[in-house]
């Protein structure tokens, strides 16, 4: 969507959230933004200060997560559920929702196997494996 722009992708999240808050008409992407970013109280003030949102650095060696990464994450999780793509994903999810009973549990135990997945597809150089993807998302399913 922004390429390797990093402060154009964080400029847009807080100007999204500034138009939720202002009760703005919002596109769909936007409208998904805005929901993740209401599941995330702990990051809105992030996106109310503009030059603490385009400078700051979060170093995993800090302790600290990346919040335009997390709710990156979940907007992966929302497009993936709306394209049906890897194909079978929906279901699962459906499955896994009922499961747990709250749609944001769910969507982060989706992301801790995207980002597996992801961080293997970089460490070999290699196209994501849907197929790998929709096997652990399975075994969410079965855990207790």
């Amino acid at each position: 969507m922004f390429g390797n722009d990093r402060n154009q992708l964080r400029q847009y999240y807080i100007d999204v959230w500034q138009k939720a808050q202002n009760n703005q008409p919002l596109e769909p992407l936007e409208k998904i933004i805005a929901d993740v970013v209401n599941q995330h109280p702990e990051y809105q003030s992030i996106l109310t200060d503009q030059d603490k949102a385009l400078g700051k650095e979060y170093l995993p060696e800090s302790g600290e997560s990346n919040p335009f990464m997390h709710m990156g994450m979940h907007i992966a999780i929302h497009e993936q559920l709306n394209s049906n793509r890897p194909v079978g994903i929906r279901d699962i999810y459906q499955k896994l929702n009922a499961k747990t009973g709250d749609t944001h549990e769910t969507e982060h135990q989706m992301i801790e196997c995207l980002a597996e997945m992801m961080w293997q597809a970089q460490r070999q150089g290699v196209a994501p494996d849907e197929t790998l993807y929709l096997t652990r998302l399975k075994q969410l399913k079965k855990r207790k």
